[in-house]
């Protein structure tokens, strides 16, 4: 592993890049804290050039933190359960993996009790032109907020599901793909904080979108 990481902005506001690390190779203990403590300052941290296997990206994945297994089952990895295979090929008529779960602007896992440390992603093909992963800076957002507004949504909680709609018709949900019964089951409707502290770095950040949820409670 390399003694020295060196990081270039992605952004002048946020996210930040580095081709000095191989996620084939063992990672230090020291480099992994340098990472670390890249993401959580930067918000995004992209790793260039990757060529790992399953069982590596989750051995990187481990060290953030324990994975979840996403609800959507039937696109869990055949060699791992916690990575979800996201993609829009089929084969004899049939998705290899969960299509729309880049359509939208949203925040993963926002619709557990314990929302996501972060998300890892490896992406193995992508088009030539589009299919470009956005990210949103939801702290920067909230920072811009008058203080009015703070004030006013201080207590306030969103209302979260997986498919972001309180609709009978389930069909309707164009944010996410439909669950199955059991898949339903295991998804309750949860609220968070519309101001939530980071459990980190401490810095509050909007966390109430389209993608992620549907309504504030009690309005």
């Amino acid at each position: 592993p390399p003694a020295m990481i060196s990081f270039s902005p992605l952004t002048p506001l946020f996210g930040i890049e580095t081709s000095d690390v191989d996620l084939s190779l063992p990672l230090s203990d020291t480099d992994f804290k340098v990472l670390e403590h890249a993401f959580y300052s930067h918000q995004v941290l992209a790793l260039r050039g990757q060529r790992v296997t399953a069982a590596q990206f989750t051995g990187f994945a481990r060290r953030i933190g324990p994975p979840q297994p996403h609800v959507i089952d039937q696109f869990h990895h055949p060699e791992d359960p916690d990575i979800l295979i996201l993609s829009n090929v089929k084969k004899n008529g049939q998705p290899t993996g969960l299509q729309d779960a880049g359509s939208y602007f949203h925040t993963d896992y926002s619709y557990l009790a314990v929302p996501a440390r972060a998300t890892t992603l490896y992406s193995r093909v992508v088009p030539k032109v589009g299919g470009d992963t956005l990210f949103a800076n939801q702290m920067a957002a909230y920072d811009d907020l008058p203080e009015a507004m703070k004030r006013r949504i201080e207590p306030l909680l969103a209302i979260h599901h997986y498919g972001n709609r309180n609709d009978v018709d389930k069909s309707s949900r164009t944010a996410a793909s439909v669950l199955s019964a059991e898949q339903e089951a295991k998804m309750p409707v949860i609220t968070h904080r519309i101001a939530r502290a980071h459990p980190v770095t401490g810095r509050k950040a909007l966390y109430a979108v389209s993608g992620s949820s549907f309504g504030i409670a009690g309005m």
